[in-house]
This record gives structure tokens, C-alpha cells and sequence, in this order.
């Protein structure tokens, strides 16, 4: 039978018969993960459905001041193939953290309290930045076709 080790992070994990310890990913494990997906998925909004709201509801100048006060917007918008992708691929890994499988919580009652209500703090930030995602590549790519095949 194998034994079981505490990990640094107090996880057990179990250890082989032969004495290799299997640790999970680092990586998924860090909280900050989520803020950052919520981050870069609200880039999306300000280089492509932002200035294009503005612009339809008459700011344009408002989108001029913007553009020339805030240097980054524009990169955003030049690259915004690349915006969205880097976005998508971060929502992406976020979403392997939160449904990936042989997830765990612990079985002491307030340790486990606190990681459901974690997963169900990750989970709402995932479809938050996941919508804010949607609106940034619709407004970018669907917007326009839309409009010119409905004649608006």
C-alpha cells in the first residue's frame, strides 16, 4: 500500500509505493489566476466594443480624447486579433483550472466550506470575463456583417 504526504500546501497527496511524490500543478493553484483572466478579458472591452459604443451613441470625440490620452488603446485596437486571442487562451486555461478533473476539497467542514465557496467565486469571474470576452469579439467581428446584412 502507498503512504500519504502533506504537501506545503496542506493537500494530501499520495505517494507511490516506490516513494515518488506526485504533486500537483503550482500554477493552478494560484488565486491570482482569475483576476488576471477578468483583466486581459476587459482589454477586449476597451479596444473593441467601447470605442464602438461610443462612436453610435455620438461620443466620437469622446473616443478621439481617449485615443490620443491613452496611448494603449490604440496598440489594443491595431492588435486586437491578437488581444482576443491571448484573452481566449487565458479564459481557456481558466476554465481547465476550474472543471479540470480529480478536484478535491478537503474534508475538514471549514476547509471544505472555503473551497466551494472558492470554485464558486471562480466560476462567476469565468463566465463574468467570458461575457466581457463575447461582447469585445462580437462588436469586432459580427458587429459590422450583421449590420450589413440587415441594411442598418
Amino acid at each position: 500500500m502507498g503512504q500519504f504526504h502533506v504537501h506545503p500546501y496542506k493537500k494530501v497527496v499520495h505517494v507511490r509505493a516506490v516513494g515518488a511524490k506526485m504533486y500537483e500543478n503550482k500554477i493552478t493553484d494560484k488565486p491570482y489566476l482569475r483576476w488576471i483572466t477578468l483583466f486581459v478579458a476587459s482589454g477586449t472591452l476597451l479596444c473593441c466594443a467601447l470605442p464602438i459604443l461610443l462612436v453610435t451613441l455620438g461620443f466620437g470625440a469622446v473616443v478621439a480624447s481617449l485615443n490620443y490620452n491613452i496611448p494603449g488603446l490604440i496598440f489594443l485596437a491595431e492588435y486586437k486579433v491578437w488581444t482576443l486571442s491571448v484573452a481566449a487562451l487565458i479564459l481557456l486555461v481558466l476554465a481547465w483550472v476550474i472543471w479540470r478533473p480529480n478536484q478535491h476539497c478537503p474534508s475538514e467542514p471549514a476547509l471544505a466550506a472555503l473551497c466551494k465557496k472558492s470554485k464558486q467565486w471562480n466560476k462567476r469571474i469565468f463566465w463574468i470575463s467570458s461575457m466581457i470576452w463575447f461582447i469585445g469579439f462580437f462588436t469586432s467581428y459580427l458587429l459590422l456583417p450583421i449590420r450589413n446584412v440587415l441594411d442598418l
